[in-house]
């Protein structure tokens, strides 16, 4: 009986992981957080984009090429040193960005976003305070994950085919991947796909994947091939999801733990410092007021270090979990008032939010969508008569609730994922 047991949960678990992708909103939440701070990141930085990763840079061409002929890194800005080419490469990060951050052809997108974000990083790899780090990472991970299934533009034409799978579409999508595999032939071909040989293989996988996704999808939608795609892209998505999660509690506890070593951390005075360094005061006053308590000093020091330590401790503890990511979430807003790092502790947020609970992110959703319904009614045609057209827009706002929760249903149904709420 005890082997029989032991076969039946591990088929249920086999069959969690390979029939859904876990932890949607989680993962549209990543991808919109991330793809929003870089773009907020570059558009910040158009004034000064060429002296950061441009031709005008200090960290010139030459000497990038000669530390990419090293370390293997790739990068498209190596392709030519023209200012022509660099303004291209900037704007269809740009471009890439926005698309990823509203659900565009996200498969196809997030490729563009991670080709964007290695490009620019790999060129001046001194540029960032800390959270390029993790956009770097994320953006690679993105391209593993279904990340479009919710709170995007792909799920949205997804519901007006009545049921059809993102990115069927019978025009964009097969120019995409003819123009994107053009692009992947002459880069294989003149070797620009950096020193390492995994890079080439990963961009030819993905591209082969993408094309055959598309074929499936259009002309054998209900074959086993289309099934077996659908298991093959829910493992990915689940362990890339995982990652993910683990990726999150590395950061933390590398940083913790570093920390616990430090003697200005141990007496309770580090963040007395930075609070009283011009470069990392955006507002003097404010940070003056903070560093003269003493107290408050010493408990924000010690709060910081526990949350840090014991945060991959909780993750089978929804409640103190819970409390201790409000916790960080407040902790990098902080970071980004007090110290002037707005982009790298949006970085972590959106990173956190891979542990948000899916009830909430549910909720979230609910009133995002009734909102948005209420911004464009007022925008609209002043109403008439009230007969059928109010039953008709209360209906519309109650469809939408209805719809998040069936989807908060459907987590439920399941049992929940301890670690994604």
């Amino acid at each position: 009986m005890s082997t029989v047991g032991h076969d039946r949960a591990l088929a249920r678990g086999i069959q969690r992981i390979t029939a859904a992708s876990l932890g949607q909103h989680q993962s549209a939440v990543i991808r919109i957080g991330f793809s929003a701070t870089y773009l907020l990141f570059l558009l910040r930085e158009i004034p000064h984009r060429s002296e950061m990763y441009g031709p005008e840079a200090p960290w010139r061409w030459d000497m990038a090429q000669q530390l990419i002929s090293g370390n293997q890194a790739f990068t498209t800005l190596m392709w030519s040193d023209s200012a022509i080419w660099f303004e291209i490469v900037y704007a269809l990060a740009l471009v890439a960005s926005a698309l990823l951050m509203v659900g565009w052809h996200t498969r196809a997108v997030s490729v563009l976003f991670m080709v964007g974000v290695l490009s620019l990083q790999n060129r001046s790899i001194f540029m960032g305070d800390g959270g390029d780090n993790v956009i770097h990472l994320m953006a690679i991970y993105l391209v593993l994950t279904r990340c479009g299934q919710v709170w995007s533009l792909d799920a949205r034409r997804a519901r007006r085919k009545a049921g059809a799978h993102p990115g069927t579409d019978a025009v964009t999508g097969p120019l995409l991947w003819v123009a994107s595999g053009a692009v992947l032939c002459g880069a294989t071909v003149t070797g620009s796909l950096g020193g390492t040989a995994w890079l080439p293989v990963f961009f030819w996988v993905l591209w082969i994947g993408h094309g055959a996704w598309w074929a499936v999808n259009r002309y054998a939608p209900h074959s086993e091939a289309r099934t077996l795609l659908d298991v093959i892209a829910n493992l990915a998505h689940n362990a890339t999801l995982v990652v993910i999660m683990a990726e999150v509690c590395l950061i933390y506890a590398t940083a913790g733990w570093y920390k616990i070593q430090g003697s200005r951390w141990q007496d309770g005075t580090a963040l007395y410092y930075p609070l009283n360094l011009d470069y990392f005061t955006p507002w003097p006053g404010l940070s003056d007021l903070l560093a003269s308590s003493g107290v408050m000093v010493m408990v924000l020091t010690y709060i910081t270090v526990i949350v840090q330590v014991a945060f991959p401790f909780t993750l089978f503890n929804r409640r103190v979990k819970n409390v201790l990511l409000v916790a960080m979430i407040c902790e990098h807003l902080g970071i980004a008032l007090l110290l002037g790092l707005p982009f790298f502790s949006m970085a972590m947020i959106a990173a956190d939010a891979v542990f948000l609970p899916t009830v909430f992110l549910v909720w979230l959703g609910g009133k995002a969508a009734l909102g948005r319904d209420l911004l464009f009614r007022r925008r609209g045609e002043v109403p008439g008569p009230r007969d059928g057209a109010g039953v008709a827009e209360g209906a519309g706002v109650d469809a939408v609730a209805g719809s998040e929760d069936r989807e908060a249903g459907q987590h439920r149904e399941g049992g929940g994922h301890t670690l994604v709420g």
